[in-house]
Formats: C-alpha cells, sequence, structure tokens
C-alpha cells in the first residue's frame, strides 16, 4: 500500500482495502454455507445466505463512491490509480462470487426432494474446497501485495474446470441411469457450474492483483474454459 504525507489520502486508500478484505471474507463465508446447506438440505441455512447477499451488493456501492469521490479530489496518478481501479474490479468480483453463492442456496429446496448418493456431494464439495482455496490465496495476494503465488493461483483454473468436468459427466450418467433423478441432478448441475465461475473470479482477481503491483497486465492466452460442451451422450 502506498505511504503518502497527507494521512487523510492515506485512510482512504486504506478504506477501500479494508472493505475488500471484509468483502472477501463475507464472500468465502456464503459460498462455505451455501455448499454445506446444499450437502445437509439445510433450507433454513440457505435462506440466510440468500439474505446475506445484501452485504455484498451494499459494499460494492460503497466501494464504487468512494472510489469516484477519491479520484474527483486526489487526481491520483501511477500505483495510486491502480490500486482505486482495482479496488473496484475487485468489488465487482467478489459481488459476483456472493450472488454465485446465493444461487446455490437457492436450489437447495429442489435438489434436496430426491437424495442423490454422497459420491456426488462430495465431488460438489471437493469443487468449492478448489474454489475456495483458490478465493483465499489470492485474497491472501491483494493484502500482502505479493504477486509470488499470482501465476500458480491463476494456472490452478484448469485444475477446477477438470474437476468441473469430471463431475458434469458423473451427473449426467445418474440422470440416465435413472429418470427421477433429472430433476435433483439438473440443479446440482447449475450449482456445480456456480462453483466453477466462483474459481473464474477468483482468477480475475489474481490478474488485477498483478497489475496492482507490477502495472503490467498478464498474457491473455489461458485455458478458461471447462469441457462439458463436448460431452455427448450416447444413444441405445
Amino acid at each position: 500500500m502506498p505511504s503518502h504525507t497527507l494521512q487523510a489520502y492515506d485512510e482512504e486508500l486504506k478504506f477501500l482495502a479494508t472493505r475488500i478484505a471484509q468483502m472477501g471474507g463475507h464472500a468465502e463465508r456464503m459460498v462455505e454455507e451455501a455448499v454445506a446447506a446444499l450437502v445437509s438440505s439445510n433450507e433454513a441455512l440457505a435462506q440466510t445466505v440468500i439474505r446475506n447477499d445484501r452485504v455484498l451488493d451494499e459494499a460494492e456501492r460503497e466501494i464504487d463512491d468512494k472510489a469516484v469521490l477519491i479520484i474527483a479530489r486526489r487526481q491520483p496518478m501511477a500505483i495510486d490509480l491502480r490500486e482505486i481501479i482495482g479496488a473496484i474490479r475487485i468489488s465487482a468480483d467478489l459481488e459476483r462470487v456472493g450472488d454465485l453463492g446465493k444461487n446455490i442456496a437457492k436450489r437447495v429446496a429442489a435438489a434436496g426432494q430426491t437424495r442423490q448418493p454422497a459420491k456426488l456431494f462430495r465431488g460438489i464439495e471437493a469443487l468449492a474446497e478448489l474454489a475456495l482455496t483458490q478465493l483465499k490465496d489470492v485474497l491472501d495476494a491483494y493484502g500482502s501485495r505479493s504477486v509470488g503465488r499470482i501465476a500458480a493461483v491463476r494456472d490452478r483454473d484448469e485444475e477446477i474446470d477438470a474437476k468441473y468436468t469430471s463431475l458434469f459427466r458423473e451427473l449426467l450418467t445418474y440422470m440416465m441411469e435413472d429418470p427421477r433423478n433429472i430433476t435433483a441432478c439438473t440443479h446440482l448441475l447449475f450449482c456445480a457450474k456456480n462453483i466453477e465461475r466462483i474459481g473464474d473470479h477468483a482468477t480475475n482477481i489474481a490478474e488485477t492483483v498483478h497489475y496492482i503491483v507490477t502495472g503490467s497486465q498478464l498474457p491473455v492466452e489461458r485455458p478458461k474454459e471447462d469441457e462439458s460442451h463436448k460431452i455427448v451422450v450416447a444413444g441405445d
């Protein structure tokens, strides 16, 4: 974090960083609780997650408003401007992570109508663990302004995509084996996709942190898609 002789300016920049940290912690909890609600069919916990989404919505607006005021009053340049623009970008990604957690929570009731094998829920949990580890790592990198692990975090998105593709195939198989599974498995597919997208937003944050610290953009070329669109169901 840059340091200035004008204490008020420093405090304004610290405010943005602090609010981002708070948003990150809240987004992580929302996803953790949404997945826990899904696995245990806990509709009360799911409703709590849904209600808590407004906290991130309000925080994003607060950061946007504060950033605009800082730019207008301080006319920042170089690293300061990157800090401010980076805060806007990261808050948008975190708000979207909250939305994805809320979307998972909204499907808890429907997904729990027909109980699926524990193996499927273990797959959902494993996918969520990968995505949340990704998110925690990039938030740590933002807090420390360290780019040492950014490349590894960015590359690890491929692992999340591969896990999602495997889970997609498994859920599809269960639907083919028993039509009674179609409704619940369809909702689980949407939940899995939401988790995969959380990994994408974590990768976006990693790229933003790299830009804040170095002033340069990471190369555009990187795998950004899962392989589920290539899966074809063979006819009898």
